[in-house]
């Protein structure tokens, strides 16, 4: 008797503990859980445009700023003074281009009588031209005196000379309309450069692109920046992530928009809620194979035995507290697929 319960209860526990251990797979089947998360923010290097000595710092490191507040100033004396050069090109120029276009101006009404009179200078020279031929061999045989040879010849230069003389003032006139051209082209390539110097003046503010957190600030007011080179990071606190790594066996389920649950090491007594933004579709192999840049490397526990690869999963936190979240916090996040 006393054999066969404790028969019984063997056999109860057996069942009890497959129950269990049933319960305890569906559970991580249906919620996969994991502590290999982190939380994240998208962050940027705040670099300068134009290269200068920093006037005016009103941030310090790690402080909270505003969406369009003031990260540094550069000096400007350099970019003002450029500015004005530029400026001060274009008015002399338009100065040059206006004298010249009053020049061009009367240049072509002189062209213009001179084109009209073209034809009665050509028709003259012509006409002089042939008297001329007609006399000259007239005087030989007496039938021409030397002096109207002489006038057929004065009457003839004259003549060619003013043709000459019309058709000089219209190649002048269109020689002075390109020159005219040619100093609007060099107006336009000014002007270019003044929108340049405007452009370089407004870089030497530098404002915040969105509201965040300033880090890795090393700078102060004096400091010499070159453009494109990094001051700080500044951390978009708008919008607060946790990088889960889940198991490749766990991502059947797991798609954009499934809820999600995480919490923060540093204060486990509150919990956020959360959608799964986006999953990782590469990770750095780290057990042979070929290389590739740029992907995520999650790194395997146990490497005695093939295990699952973990992939990165990206979960949006709906409700971050500002004061606990930060980049590269420690956190734990469960999926609640559907």
């Amino acid at each position: 008797m006393f054999k066969n319960k404790q028969k019984t209860t063997l056999i109860v526990l057996t069942v009890a503990a497959l129950i269990v251990l049933a319960l305890v797979v569906w559970r991580i089947d249906a919620r996969p859980r994991t502590d290999d998360a982190y939380a994240y923010a998208d962050t940027i290097t705040v670099s300068p445009e134009v290269s200068g000595r920093i006037l005016e710092q009103p941030v310090r490191d790690n402080q909270l700023v505003q969406k369009d507040a003031l990260l540094f100033r550069i000096d400007p004396a350099t970019y003002e003074a450029a500015l004005k050069q530029a400026q001060a090109k274009l008015a002399g120029l338009n100065r040059q281009i206006e004298l010249t276009q009053r020049s061009v101006n009367a240049q072509k009404f002189s062209a213009g009588s001179a084109k009209a009179s073209i034809a009665s200078a050509q028709a003259d020279a012509k006409k002089a031209a042939d008297t001329l031929r007609r006399l000259a061999p007239l005087l030989s045989q007496g039938f021409a005196s030397a002096e109207e040879v002489d006038q057929a010849r004065a009457a003839n230069a004259s003549a060619q000379s003013r043709l000459q003389s019309l058709q000089l003032q219209a190649k002048q006139a269109e020689a002075a309309v390109s020159g005219v051209d040619a100093l609007v082209a060099q107006r336009a390539e000014i002007e270019a450069q003044i929108d340049i110097a405007k452009l370089n003046l407004e870089h030497t503010e530098v404002r915040a692109p969105f509201t965040g957190r300033v880090a890795s600030l090393k700078t102060s007011i004096g400091e010499f920046v070159s453009a494109g080179k990094p001051v700080f990071t500044l951390i978009d606190t708008t919008h607060w992530y946790v990088i889960a790594n889940f198991r490749e066996t766990e991502l059947k389920n797991i798609q954009e928009g499934t809820p999600a649950r995480v919490w923060l090491m540093s204060d486990t007594g509150k919990t956020f809620d959360g959608q799964v933004d986006s999953i990782s579709y590469g990770v750095l192999p780290d057990d042979g194979g070929s290389i590739i840049a740029g992907l995520p490397a999650v790194k395997r526990n146990i490497n005695w035995v093939h295990v699952s690869q973990r992939f990165p999963v990206k979960i949006r936190v709906t409700n971050p507290d500002p004061h606990l979240f930060r980049v590269g916090a420690s956190a734990v996040a469960t999926l609640q697929p559907r």
